[in-house]
């Protein structure tokens, strides 16, 4: 078996999505979920006939290593492949048990098909063997539109979670809320219809839902008309003359030139520099990394955004800000809520870090991984987690989120009157199967809420309001000084041109949820 070469988780690594997400997915959009979309393989593994298969029993016998150890290697493929002899010999044998034995015949590609995606199966909630229609999905989240109810799904055993439903979509104007959890389609259980497939379909064409939600008694219908989903992921609008307000709510190809466009749109309303921002990331999934990264620098005039690690080279990467910063250093509000996740939580750490932000709302999703999209041969795709992320201060969110300098609580009017207390939680740290996060567990950890409605809009810019009247929260370019000319939005943060095709961060399993 020969080894993925480093080279071809190039492009992921590069963009978050990494949307991440790429959603990207996509989000890097829902995840985008944070993965990246590698370019195709150079060289592709053909499909294998009956004669071209060789049965244990047939298959001359190979040394095995003297140790038992999953990294034990046989000499003859060098120390660096690290086959398991013993583990694959396993695996053969129980391969050939299935086809003569099993009660009924079995395909071997769907034998080998089960086998991928066993291979996933227990690594962590963001890496899954996604096929042609799921590959096609995720990548909707970054570029595209679709048909379907509009929201941001993970699949846990029987239940289908709501990450976060798509601004302006079915779902949300349902009053849908990131933590429900979907039991059933049309009236079966999600364990007997293909997962979300249901939920896509013509536009105009209806489906009813049935949710589970922390603090009602019983599971509750929910009509949705089916439309067309546009992935618009900036919006903005004047609060008050001189307070601009911008809505991102996923991180798309095209979000860096989006927000810049707006930033203008606003500061021609205002007949001048904006006098503060109020940055709306509640409910966004993530996406592409570096439209995130592209945000951040359109805001920072200098200082890290964001850093990547991972077990091989490729994996380590640093994005650091340019000179200029199109607010001239007008404060900023950053507002997040649970289902607020990678991308985004990049682009809120970014700015707190270096002092160009505060925060507001409640604490954040803690989605600190970056996911990889492998292109297969047969149109099907691997999402592999490649990666950590960092904040500039060197700290990873993972499991953990980011606590906001200023709590807010869930108006209960728009929850149906339950006590904020009984809302779903929304975390990475409740997924079965999370990475570790470093500073996960840590005394008085409480997850964080959805947060929807105006009022903490009206929240934040009364913060806002208090950093226009005192002291700035960082040091930023004097407000006559002209902003630098940043680089293009098809460009990062460091100058190098950046691919559409970056690294999704989605929370869910990185195909637009719906």
């Amino acid at each position: 078996m020969r080894p993925v070469s480093p080279w071809f988780l190039l492009s992921a690594l590069l963009l978050l999505a990494l949307p991440v997400a790429p959603a990207p997915a996509q989000q890097p959009a829902a995840a985008a979920s944070d993965a990246a979309v590698a370019p195709d393989p150079a060289t592709q593994a053909a499909e294998a006939g009956d004669q071209d298969r060789v049965d244990a029993a047939e298959a001359p016998e190979a040394p095995v290593p003297a140790s038992d150890d999953p990294d034990a290697s046989d000499e003859r493929t060098g120390p660096a492949s690290k086959v398991p002899l013993r583990e694959i010999r396993r695996y053969v044998a129980v391969y050939n048990a299935i086809k003569e034995a099993y009660v009924d015949p079995v395909e071997d590609r769907e034998l080998m098909q089960s086998a991928i995606q066993g291979l996933l199966l227990d690594l962590d909630p963001h890496s899954a063997y996604l096929d042609r229609d799921q590959s096609e999905s995720f990548d909707e989240a970054t570029s595209g539109a679709y048909d379907g109810v509009g929201v941001e799904l993970q699949q846990q055993g029987d239940t289908l979670k709501v990450i976060a439903p798509i601004d302006g979509g079915p779902a949300e104007r349902a009053g849908i809320l990131a933590g429900d959890a979907i039991v059933a389609i049309d009236g079966k259980p999600i364990a007997q219809v293909e997962g979300m497939k249901p939920l896509r379909g013509p536009s105009g064409s209806k489906v009813v839902v049935t949710l589970v939600r922390e603090g009602r008694a019983k599971p509750f219908d929910v009509t949705l008309q089916r439309e067309k989903i546009k992935l618009a992921s900036v919006r903005s609008r004047m609060l008050e003359p001189g307070y601009g307000y911008v809505r991102i709510g996923s991180f798309q190809a095209d979000t860096g030139a989006d927000f810049q466009q707006q930033l203008d749109r606003l500061q021609a309303q205002a007949g001048g520099p904006l006098r503060g921002l109020v940055l709306d990331l509640r409910s966004n999934p993530g996406g592409l990394l570096t439209a995130a990264v592209q945000v951040a620098d359109d805001l920072l005039d200098r200082g890290g955004i964001v850093s990547t690690r991972g077990r091989i080279p490729i994996s380590d990467t640093r994005f650091d800000a340019s000179p200029g910063d199109r607010l001239r250093g007008a404060p900023v509000v950053v507002l997040v809520d649970a289902g607020s996740a990678s991308a985004s939580e990049v682009l809120a750490g970014a700015l707190r870090d270096n002092g160009r932000a505060r925060i507001v709302g409640s604490r954040t999703f803690g989605k600190g991984s970056v996911q990889t999209v492998l292109p297969l041969d047969n149109g099907d795709s691997v999402k592999l987690t490649t990666a950590r992320y960092y904040t500039p201060s060197g700290r990873s969110i993972q499991a953990s989120g980011i606590v906001p300098d200023t709590e807010l609580k869930p108006d209960p009017a728009l929850i149906g009157g339950e006590a904020p207390t009984s809302l779903p939680e929304v975390s990475e740290a409740i997924l079965p199967g999370h990475l570790q996060g470093d500073d996960e567990g840590g005394d008085g950890y409480v997850p964080g809420q959805p947060l929807p409605g105006e009022k903490p809009v009206a929240a934040a810019l009364a913060e806002l309001k208090k950093l226009v009247a005192g002291a700035p929260v960082a040091s930023a370019p004097a407000a006559d000084k002209p902003a630098a000319e940043k680089p293009a939005a098809g460009q990062s943060a460091t100058g190098k041109p950046a691919t559409d095709k970056p690294a999704t961060d989605k929370p869910a399993t990185g195909k637009p949820a719906d």
